[in-house]
């Protein structure tokens, strides 16, 4: 940022904050910063203001460029502000927007107030734009490593949901699986079942693989690996739910999984209840008697 120019924006924030501070908060709101509900006028302000503290703070420290040390709080404030934006749920523009709608009411007030010539006045024209400009790519910076953070957590909690180890009985564990297994989401698997193996004492777990589109032979990999750490807690594995298109295309790669495998849940269960030496039967229905009439 030119020197000049900064030293003259710096001047119009000490003069002439209140005009710039209504001049831009009315052009928010006439934006519709308020329109859905998220950020109510007195914090939209008191943003508003705070940043216009922070930077007239930057400036008359010397600061030419929002890399300076001095920047520091203007950036931090942004950091703050983009952040708190990105979880409300703003897009990118509304968020650069707070930025960018500041550069027409410094400029309007640069014109009606500055008399310097002509040069001074191109150059201040300048270093608003070049100033506000950087600032707006900041804080779309900042917006977006707030949300890529939000949807990293948001699929890290989706997996923990998505792969629940269920009690069947005592000592009988299942994990029904649902949808593609990457590596990332292998190793959430495990360590629930490893968890819940050691919490439960189990014996047995089931792996059901009714919800998985596709094996294949990464994905086969994985389920080894599960169930090999599994075996390591003491559990014995069944695999269920494998389904006679994912059985060829298994047979076709030359997949083998190396453990005993039903085609349903019902069927593992009913194996695992064997190997703890249960079984089920079907109740008998209750003897019926009827009454003898009585005699009068």
């Amino acid at each position: 940022m030119v020197k000049a120019g900064s030293q003259v924006v710096s001047k119009l924030l000490n003069a002439h904050e209140a005009d710039i501070l209504s001049e831009w908060s009315q052009r928010l709101k006439d934006d519709g910063a308020l329109q859905s509900g998220r950020i109510r006028e007195a914090e939209l302000l008191a943003q508003c203001k705070g940043f216009l503290i922070t930077l007239r703070g930057a400036l008359e420290a010397g600061a030419t460029d929002v890399d300076d040390a001095a920047f520091g709080p203007v950036r931090d404030l942004l950091a703050d502000i983009s952040s708190s934006r990105a979880e409300q749920g703003f897009s990118p523009r509304e968020t650069a927007v707070f930025i960018f709608s500041l550069k027409q009411p410094l400029f309007d007030v640069f014109q009606r107030h500055s008399q310097e010539n002509a040069a001074l006045a191109l150059e201040t024209n300048w270093a608003i734009g070049l100033l506000l400009d950087r600032l707006g790519l900041f804080t779309v910076e900042a917006y977006q490593r707030t949300r890529e953070a939000l949807i990293v957590r948001q699929q890290q909690e989706i997996s923990e949901l998505s792969t629940p180890v269920i009690k069947l009985w005592n000592g009988i564990l299942a994990l029904p699986l649902i949808g593609t297994l990457d590596s990332e989401r292998t190793q959430v698997v495990m360590e629930n079942l490893l968890e819940s193996i050691v919490q439960q004492s189990a014996e047995i777990a089931i792996i059901d693989i009714t919800g998985v589109p596709t094996v294949d032979t990464l994905t086969a990999q994985h389920l080894l690996k599960t169930i090999a750490a599994a075996r390591l807690m003491g559990a014995d594995c069944i695999i269920s739910g494998i389904r006679p298109q994912i059985a060829q295309t298994m047979v076709h790669l030359g997949v083998e999984l190396s453990v005993v495998s039903k085609a349903t849940l019902a069927d593992a269960f009913a194996l695992a209840l064997q190997r703890q030496g249960r079984t089920v039967t079907k109740a008998r229905a209750a003897a019926t008697t009827t009454p003898a009439p009585s005699q009068s």
